[in-house]
């Protein structure tokens, strides 16, 4: 008896094992299109050369673009050895930066040419540049445009460090086009002891580096109330989002703990999907996995992009009026969709395995 017994929780946990392995290489092949679909700029433009020293040959028509605000603060005049600096990025529109309409979204490349490194915070949204691991980049685009970062000076004396900067300002669309501006930037950090120590300490701070539209970096003026109004709108913004991101995560969280509970009492108490004769699970199971690719294809595609999705969307209605921006709600109803029907395979397998009753015979 007990042998039995034995034999046949062996038997079901080979078959257990069986289904999830099918399960597992499903979501494996679902995978795969992520890796050949990374966010940010890629190391060479469409001439073979590097994006971050002569730019990007897809926006804009490849030319740069003074509209584009590139700076960066916190750069030091000279380096002392293994000593950290913290640096600041703010790429942006000039036309946004002055209260008119431009684009909202921007990302940036930075290089030092591999000498020494650059740190960041998870929170900011940065990433190892694509093809050259020593170069950092946006990994998703930004909304202000701004990036906190820091680089610790080589711990030996190499001379002079020079640097590269690209930005770019985005509308959105998804797609590089002549209303995508970018814009390039280069200095240099002098060598430890070029500059002597015994001169005016205005000469050992540390300055801010820009390009760009003049009026918008040196005569724009803010008011309070302007400042008051965008921390407010911030803070409301930011209720907002969080509001929405624990709202569906846990509607997500509750759908998935009662699959994984029905699929627990299936299992001890012997139960299972009804039976599925073949000739109707090998469409139900087609039908299904083309969901599954087509909407984890849409998904991935839409993040990578930087897609905007507006409701109702602005071409029709202007853009004087109010839209919702749903742009990661649909993009995780893709994710969620993909991931619904790739369980409805499994289930769909286990239907046409289950094994006929008399009622399903006649």
């Amino acid at each position: 008896m007990a042998l039995a017994l034995e034999n046949e929780i062996g038997g079901a946990m080979k078959q257990t094992m069986k289904r999830s392995s099918i399960v597992i290489f499903i979501i494996g092949l679902l995978i795969i299109p992520v890796f050949g679909m990374s966010g940010g700029p890629s190391a060479l433009n469409s001439d073979e050369e590097l994006t971050v020293k002569y730019g990007c040959s897809c926006h804009n028509n490849g030319a740069t673009s003074a509209r584009v605000v590139v700076m960066i603060t916190g750069v030091p005049i000279m380096y002392d050895i293994d000593l950290d600096y913290d640096l600041t990025i703010t790429v942006a529109d000039s036309l946004t930066l002055s209260g008119g309409n431009g684009n909202v979204k921007a990302g940036f490349l930075l290089s030092s040419d591999a000498v020494g490194t650059f740190s960041w915070e998870d929170s900011e949204d940065i990433r190892q540049a694509e093809d050259r691991i020593d170069d950092i980049s946006h990994s998703d685009t930004d909304s202000d445009g701004i990036w906190q970062i820091k680089w610790t000076a080589p711990s030996e004396d190499v001379g002079q460090v020079n640097f590269w900067l690209a930005g770019n300002s985005v509308d959105g669309a998804g797609i590089p086009d002549e209303n995508d501006y970018w814009n390039l930037l280069s200095f240099s950090i002098n060598a430890p002891g070029t500059i002597s120590t015994d001169e005016s300490n205005s000469t050992l701070q540390t300055r801010t580096i820009s390009v760009g539209d003049y009026d918008s970096l040196f005569v724009l003026e803010i008011t309070d109330e302007q400042i008051e109004q965008e921390k407010q709108d911030a803070l409301s913004q930011k209720m907002f989002t969080q509001g929405n991101m624990f709202f569906w995560t846990s509607l997500v969280a509750l759908i998935v703990g009662g699959v994984f509970q029905r699929e627990i009492l299936e299992r001890r108490y012997g139960e299972g999907p009804e039976y599925l004769a073949k000739e109707l699970a090998y469409p139900e199971a087609l039908r299904r996995v083309s969901y599954t690719f087509i909407s984890f294809y849409l998904g991935c595609r839409w993040l990578v992009n930087d897609a905007t999705l507006e409701f109702p969307p602005q071409a029709l209605v202007g853009e004087d009026a109010g839209v919702t921006d749903l742009t990661y709600f649909i993009i995780g109803s893709m994710f969620f969709i993909s991931a619904w029907s790739a369980y409805g395979v499994y289930r769909t397998i286990r239907s046409a395995s289950t094994e006929p009753k008399v009622k399903d015979i006649l």
